[in-house]
């Protein structure tokens, strides 16, 4: 049964005040649902990232509501004490740049989330085990990042976004730096993770090409969220 795991409600975000202001985002109401894989498109300057990093609990909204796991999370101001530790609990990201540790080799960079949120050393490194292997890269684990493909970067970035368990993942371009084939590859493997893990998806991407993958789409115009009807 699908459980809604991200609902807003006229979440607005305004940069500046006065002459100056600027409405990022004028009005945004949707929900999202478990399992499910979303795009979310819009021509640069749209909002779009504006919006995935309020979803985040990383931007601050103006107004509006913001339900993450059906808890309030926004309305008026942060409903939660502290915001990062939210984010790490349930929250997983990928961005087009990996962003690996470069001093750490591959099963550090995905044990490190767990450990921070209070795993043992012994679980989090199972978990990171079970994840690389899971997304093709186990024979990587002592591999430092500059020793990775981008495609291999890309999948080592995905499990490190799984490892504390999220039901919600923001990727916010994450295959803009890949070649078409690792493109593919990499929503391909968003699509089976979002149906086997149960885990909401959305994509920011300007890759029309990958739309047939997604579940649904939302575009971002002129401030305002609108869903694409799918033929």
């Amino acid at each position: 049964m699908r459980r809604s795991v991200i609902k807003i409600e006229g979440l607005q975000k305004t940069y500046g005040s006065g002459e100056s202001a600027v409405q990022a985002i004028k009005e945004a109401s949707c929900e999202i649902y478990s399992g499910e894989t979303v795009a979310l498109l819009g021509p640069s300057g749209s909002g779009k990232t504006t919006l995935i990093t309020m979803i985040g609990c990383i931007t601050e909204p103006t107004s509006g509501k913001l339900y993450l796991n059906t808890q309030l999370v926004y309305e008026g101001k942060w409903q939660v004490g502290d915001t990062r530790k939210l984010r790490r609990e349930n929250i997983g990201f990928i961005f087009q740049s990996h962003n690996l540790i470069p001093f750490l080799n591959v099963q550090e960079n995905v044990t490190l989330v767990p450990q921070m949120n209070g795993v043992g050393d012994k679980e989090a490194n199972a978990r990171a085990v079970e994840l690389l292997e899971y997304l093709g890269v186990g024979d990587k684990l002592d591999k430092m990042p500059s020793q990775l493909s981008g495609g291999q970067s890309q999948r080592v970035a995905i499990a490190r976004s799984l490892a504390n368990n999220p039901k919600i993942i923001l990727a916010d371009e994450p295959t803009a730096a890949l070649d078409a084939e690792r493109a593919l590859s990499v929503m391909q493997l968003l699509k089976k993770l979002s149906t086997e893990q149960e885990v909401a998806i959305v994509v920011v991407t300007h890759d029309e090409r990958m739309l047939p993958l997604f579940d649904r789409i939302l575009r971002v115009e002129d401030g305002y969220v609108r869903e694409d009807p799918k033929s």
